[in-house]
Parts: structure tokens; C-alpha cells; sequence
């Protein structure tokens, strides 16, 4: 067994509010080390989205739409 297996097996003993602030953890400790100019632009990137979205200039398709048409693409 693999040290990430027994990570995961160790994991899922805890409590649910444990394992989801683990994995908040886990998740926010990959932003560590990246360019602050990048995640600058992301998030900057991110409010102008969600700007269009608030105004209604953005065109919103449900996601069943978009996974639909992707499984018709040819493979």
C-alpha cells in the first residue's frame, strides 16, 4: 500500500466536517508558490465573468448542453 492510499484510508475515519476541512486544506495548499501576477489575472479575469454575468451580456448554457455536444464530437 502506497503512502497516498494510506492517507486516504486514514482520511476516511474522520468525521465528515474533518475530511471536508482536510480537503480545504489540501486544496488551498496547491495555490502555494504560484506568481502572484498570475493570480492576479485570474482573479481579475474571474470579476470581469462574473461582471458579464450580472449585467446579462454573458450567454449562459446549462452544463447538460455543453456535455452533450461534446459527446458528439468525433473522437
Amino acid at each position: 500500500m502506497t503512502n497516498l492510499e494510506e492517507l486516504a484510508q486514514k482520511a476516511r475515519t474522520l468525521s465528515p466536517e474533518d475530511r471536508a476541512r482536510l480537503a480545504e486544506e489540501l486544496l488551498e495548499s496547491r495555490h502555494e508558490g504560484r506568481d502572484p501576477e498570475v493570480e492576479a489575472a485570474w482573479e481579475a479575469e474571474v470579476r470581469c465573468r462574473i461582471a458579464q454575468i450580472e449585467s446579462g451580456n454573458a450567454k449562459l448554457v446549462p452544463a447538460e448542453e455543453v456535455f452533450a455536444e461534446i459527446r458528439q464530437l468525433p473522437k
